[in-house]
């Protein structure tokens, strides 16, 4: 096995990182504090090319590979959670739908500019009656003619409000169970769509999360995301290379608040030497390295598992839920290591402590995770 990273992996690594601290990091917490979300940010990383890591160039991107992606959102996560689910959502959900099953027309009209940066992507698939049960959600797409005729809500849309191309899953066909769902392509600005209730959270506050409204919203046919009927198959797909995504953004976090730590146990004194070099701290920071070592590996090798087209939902599943689960772990020993200073905001561990919960959250709670990886464990 070669564990070593390529040059131009290396370079967007370096890229990414460079652009977190010099652009992103420096405003996360006002950014937060005032629930904030800055298209600014979003615009300069697709002049890096970052929202189209692991496209062709046919297509807007800068066709580098899922490793390169996962690093780019473990960077910016590593400053700011927000920044890095935008990019997430953005990437693995959106664009990844739409290089896997769009048509060459779509490619070219929708994901390159997708990719370039100059449009914003949101995944529209929650609803209040269907959250882990996808197949429990009432909107519907009804046929007229060479249109479809939406109706009905979604709820927990990241991007939403600021992003320009939604996806959105609905009913086409009730009756047929899996088979009734279809995707949809549809652009802010539609006639019929607009957007609801903006919700108050815990964390990755500087990241807008809205309530999607169709009320008899007319989509083309041309903008059905591949056949109708293959609504929730692309769905649940699309999922497992979130979940790379939402690893990635967990394992930024807790990275980040590693980062924090060591600074602080290096820094701060107490009975006249470093905090560092009591046995109980020392012990703590050396569990925490280890933890993240061990999230980055999983990440990376689900990402490269999806780089070479091997099967990689298993692995997308593990990393996600063993990722998720130590950057909560981590903050929360982290803030009891800063005592209480880390109950103030004057450290940003406890804006990732916040930040850290909701990986455990979306993309498939880690009870789905569990689910999931038991399931495909036992058919093995």
């Amino acid at each position: 096995m070669f564990f070593d990273l390529s040059d131009k992996q290396k370079m967007i690594r370096s890229k990414a990182r460079e652009f977190a601290k010099s652009e992103v990091g420096p405003t996360a917490a006002q950014r937060d504090e005032e629930e904030r979300f800055d298209r600014g940010l979003f615009d300069k990383m697709g002049e890096l090319g970052l929202t189209g890591i692991p496209w062709p160039e046919r297509y807007g991107g800068i066709g580098a590979d899922y490793v390169s992606y996962v690093m780019a959102v473990e960077e910016l996560s590593r400053v700011c959670a927000s920044t890095g689910v935008m990019l997430s959502v953005h990437t693995s959900l959106v664009g990844w739908c739409l290089y896997t099953y769009g048509t060459e027309e779509q490619k070219r009209k929708i994901l390159r500019p997708i990719a370039q940066g100059k449009k914003l992507g949101a995944y529209s698939l929650t609803e209040s009656s269907s959250g882990s049960d996808a197949k429990a959600m009432r909107t519907t797409a009804t046929r007229d003619g060479s249109w479809y005729i939406l109706n009905g809500n979604k709820i927990f849309v990241t991007n939403g409000g600021e992003a320009e191309i939604y996806l959105v899953f609905a009913i086409t066909g009730a009756e047929q169970r899996s088979k009734g769902y279809s995707a949809f392509i549809i652009e802010r600005g539609t006639e019929g769509f607009t957007f609801g209730k903006k919700e108050k959270k815990l964390g990755i506050r500087s990241s807008p999360t809205l309530e999607l409204i169709f009320d008899n919203c007319r989509v083309s046919k041309g903008n059905l995301l591949g056949e109708e009927g293959e609504g929730f198959k692309i769905a649940m797909s699309a999922l497992d290379g979130g979940r790379c995504g939402i690893a990635a953004q967990a394992l930024g976090i807790a990275q980040g608040t590693l980062d924090t730590v060591i600074a602080f146990a290096n820094d701060r004194k107490e009975f006249g030497k470093p905090l560092g070099h009591r046995q109980a701290i020392a012990f703590k920071i050396a569990d925490m390295a280890t933890k993240i070592e061990a999230a980055r590996l999983l990440t990376y090798q689900a990402a490269w598992r999806e780089s070479i087209g091997l099967p990689y939902g298993k692995e997308a599943a593990i990393a996600k839920l063993f990722s998720s689960d130590t950057a909560m772990q981590i903050t929360m020993d982290a803030l009891q290591i800063f005592g209480e200073y880390g109950n103030t905001k004057a450290y940003p561990v406890e804006r990732f402590m916040r930040d850290a919960k909701v990986t455990q959250i979306y993309e498939g709670t880690n009870e789905i995770q569990r689910l999931v990886i038991s399931r495909m464990v036992l058919a093995d």
